[in-house]
Parts: structure tokens; C-alpha cells; sequence
């Protein structure tokens, strides 16, 4: 929740904005929702996604997160859809013509292009979310996750409750970002249980790797049967394809960005959830406050509340996840969070 305080800056900071940037008639080039008008008074932001957001929990966070921001400062939001690296640049060239406060993007897709249209257009706030590119611009505020300690939390799960001693993920594609999520799994999994092996991951790849169930499936049902039995699915929308595996295979799977256990009950221990709208509502605060990229934050994660695990959140007793079946697991899970978050525990960040 902002201050009530931000309310009067941020009309302070709409008016210079609006003397400061020249509007144009230029329309978004994605589809999504309007908070509000054009015509009504009060700040505007617009919120970029890297794909559809269709059953995409990660974006779906975002769009929640701007439309609050809006609410919280009495003005407007619209969300612009891409589909592809065109995409994103044109809609990204939209918002700047529609000169709002602060254009959020998310997604690693746009890193380079983030940084190129910051640099041209220094009289306007950007937030990029999920990425970070070097020598952005002080008008480019950057926030990413420190995804490896949810990771790592459901790695301890995963170690304590495997059968086969064999654990690993299901990615989308094989880049260093989902490697904190794979790599963090693992890695809790071997602090609880020194026989673990943890597999390399397997990879859906394809056309559309965030949003192929059908792939994320065949790929699920090949990994386990290498012997794996505790599977991370780190394939966005295409995690109902690795669940419905998991259920029809026999082994576990642990999911991300929201609750998914109760996409098939008994077959989902727990997973990760990533807190796009808190990041939102949280760096583009700041900036309503006049705080600089230097000092707005930038990594969020089990302590800034920007991570989180579904079995560790509200309303855990109600998310059919098999995990709160194991209240010694839990306790044990419990434990390292709180260390994780008090820093006796670091879990490490493979793009460090």
C-alpha cells in the first residue's frame, strides 16, 4: 500500500511531465485493458508484456501491479501485448509517444531494446523488469529476482521427498535466467540429501517454448523416464502440459509464478511464486517519490517479498499442494527460508 503522501508528488510530477514530453496521437500496438481514459485527469502508466499474456501467471502479476499503481495514484493504465521482438519494439515506441510517467516492461526480451529507446527518449521513466542490461541510461530503472532462493526452498522439498535420488527441471529454453531456477532447485535438493543426482535439465524448446503444453508434456514424460522423480516445470504456460505428465506418470512436479497444484491435485508438491505486481506497485512508488535509478531497488527476493513459495504463503492450507501433507518437510523448509532471508543461508546466483 502507497502513502497517501505520493498521491499530491504524483500530481506534481504528471504536471512536468506533461510540460516537459509532446503527445502524440500514435495508438499501442498490442491489445489489453484500460484503466481509466485517455481524457481523465492523473498519471498515466503503461505496462508492456513480452508475449500474450493469455495463461501466462508471470504477466498476468505485471498487469495487476499497474492497474493497482494506477488506482493507488487516481489515474490511468493500459497494457500493451507483444507477440514477438516487432512487436515489442512497436509498442514500446507507442508508449513513448503517449508519454506517460513510467512505461514498465517485462521480460528479458526487452533488454537491448529497453536500453536503445531510453537512451533516445531521456525525459521519460522506464522500468524493466526481469532483466538487466549494462550502461542503462538513469532514466532506465532495472528490477530483477533472485529466483534461486524460492528455487532453492523447493530443491529441499524435492531432496527430502524423491525416491530415486534423481531430481531436475523442465525449462523453457536453455539461458542463464531459468539456469537460477534449475540450478537453485538443485542445489537445495543436494543440502538435504548428499545422494541426490541432480539431472541437467531438459529443454522444451520449439517455436514457442513459454506457451506449448503439448511440448512441455513430451518433454516431461521423456525426463522422467530417465528416473527422475521431483521435476520443477520452468515452462510458464507450458507448465499445464508438464502437470498433466506428472499426473498421468506417477512422478512429482513443482511449479512457478503461481499456485498450479491445484491444476492436478496429488501430482504438484508446491511451487514459486514471483511477485511481478509487488515489484510494480513497489519501483514505480519510487519513482513517483523522485528517487533515482541508483536508489530505487533492484533485486527483490524472499525477503523484499518479491519470492515466495505457495506452501509458505497465504492461504497454503487451501492450495492442494501435496507438500502440506509433510509437516516435517515444511518445518525443515520453514527453517531455511528464515535463513535464507536473515542471510545465514546464500543461495548462489549463477549469473553473479
Amino acid at each position: 500500500m502507497f502513502f497517501t503522501k505520493r498521491r499530491a508528488s504524483a500530481a506534481m510530477i504528471a504536471g512536468a511531465a506533461a510540460a516537459a514530453l509532446l503527445l502524440t496521437s500514435c495508438s499501442g500496438g498490442g491489445t489489453g485493458g484500460d484503466n481509466g481514459s485517455d481524457s481523465a485527469e492523473g498519471p498515466n502508466f503503461i505496462y508492456i508484456t513480452s508475449d500474450p499474456i493469455g495463461q501466462n501467471e508471470f504477466l498476468k502479476s505485471g498487469k495487476v501491479g499497474i492497474e493497482s499503481v494506477a488506482d493507488e495514484f487516481e489515474g490511468t493504465s493500459k497494457t500493451y501485448e507483444s507477440k514477438d521482438d516487432a512487436t515489442r519494439r512497436s509498442n514500446l515506441e507507442s508508449a513513448v509517444a503517449a508519454a506517460p510517467e513510467v512505461v514498465v516492461m517485462l521480460g528479458f526480451q526487452f533488454g537491448d531494446v529497453a536500453k536503445e529507446l531510453a537512451e533516445q527518449n531521456p525525459q521519460q521513466k522506464f522500468l524493466l523488469i526481469d532483466t538487466f542490461v549494462d550502461g542503462a541510461p538513469d532514466n532506465l530503472y532495472q528490477a530483477t529476482f533472485r529466483e534461486q532462493e524460492p528455487s532453492y526452498l523447493l530443491g529441499v522439498e524435492a531432496g527430502l521427498l524423491t525416491q530415486s535420488n534423481k531430481v531436475g527441471s523442465v525449462v523453457s529454453v536453455d539461458n542463464e535466467l531459468l539456469s537460477k531456477y534449475s540450478e537453485g532447485f538443485a542445489e537445495g535438493a543436494k543440502s538435504v540429501n548428499d545422494k541426490v543426482d541432480a539431472v541437467k535439465s531438459q529443454v522444451i524448446g520449439g517455436e514457442n517454448p513459454f506457451a506449448d503444453p503439448a511440448r512441455g508434456k513430451e518433454q516431461a514424460i521423456a525426463f522422467a523416464g530417465t528416473g527422475v522423480d521431483q521435476v520443477f516445470a520452468v515452462g510458464a504456460a507450458s507448465n499445464g502440459g508438464i502437470i498433466e505428465a506428472a499426473s498421468e506418470k506417477g512422478f512429482s512436479t513443482y511449479g512457478v509464478d503461481a499456485n498450479q497444484c491445484p491444476i492436478a491435485p496429488g501430482a504438484v508438491v508446491d511451487g514459486t511464486i514471483k511477485a511481478v505486481d509487488k515489484v510494480v506497485e513497489t519501483v514505480v512508488g519510487e519513482i513517483m517519490d523522485g528517487k533515482s535509478s541508483a536508489d530505487a531497488t533492484a533485486s527483490f527476493g524472499l525477503k523484499e517479498g518479491g519470492m515466495n513459495i505457495v506452501s509458505l504463503a497465504d492461504g497454503a492450507a487451501d492450495s492442494q499442494c501435496t507438500v502440506m501433507e509433510n509437516p516435517e518437510v515444511l518445518e525443515q523448509v520453514t527453517q531455511t527460508r528464515d535463513d535464507i532471508v536473515s542471510g545465514k543461508i546464500t543461495v548462489t546466483d549463477p549469473l553473479a
